[in-house]
């Protein structure tokens, strides 16, 4: 009978501070996860112009690689001045000027841990996943009393949890 005892205990106290580590890696995918279902609309995104000199002479094919724009397509070239809907290259020159639209940093970072698209299907499905981790990761500091032991413990391994796992976003 002890071992069963034994047993249940570790398996609760594994599962209290496995469930308290998952908390701040979950309350990062959550956050997360909604924003990348909106990531084919400008939500949050911010312009930023870029003016370089990157290599001469590209083809379009080559000009959307060199500046990593999916379906970049020239719409009007003048001389050696290759017109784009964001922005221009100087084929001669190598001297590209277009903006681009982009999460900040730190949530740019976040969206790369998961993808989906507003138009998809499953949308509100992955929409409401996302609220409800969140919920869950709110409520679970109610799981627990928050004047004992184990609660203590608990706001450690949920920073703990938060930490790595923004530490591997960086990675």
């Amino acid at each position: 009978m002890d071992k069963i005892k034994d047993t249940r205990s570790f398996m609760r106290i594994t599962h209290r501070y496995l469930g308290f580590f998952l908390a701040g890696i979950m309350a990062v995918y959550a956050v997360s996860g909604v924003l990348l279902i909106y990531r084919d609309t400008d939500f949050l995104k911010k312009e930023k112009k870029i003016d370089k000199v990157i290599a001469k002479n590209l083809s379009e094919k080559e000009l959307g690689k060199e500046l990593k724009m999916k379906n970049l397509e020239v719409e009007k070239t003048e001389g050696s001045i290759l017109k784009f809907k964001q922005g221009t290259y100087d084929a001669a020159t190598g001297q590209a000027k277009y903006t681009k639209k982009e999460l900040p940093f730190v949530l740019d970072k976040m969206t790369k841990l998961h993808k989906s698209q507003s138009k998809d299907t499953l949308s509100p499905l992955n929409a409401f996943f996302g609220i409800a981790l969140f919920f869950f990761v709110i409520s679970s500091f109610w799981m627990f009393n928050p004047k004992t032991k184990a609660f203590k413990r608990g706001m450690v391994f949920t920073a703990v949890g938060l930490i790595v796992s923004i530490i591997l976003i960086f990675i």
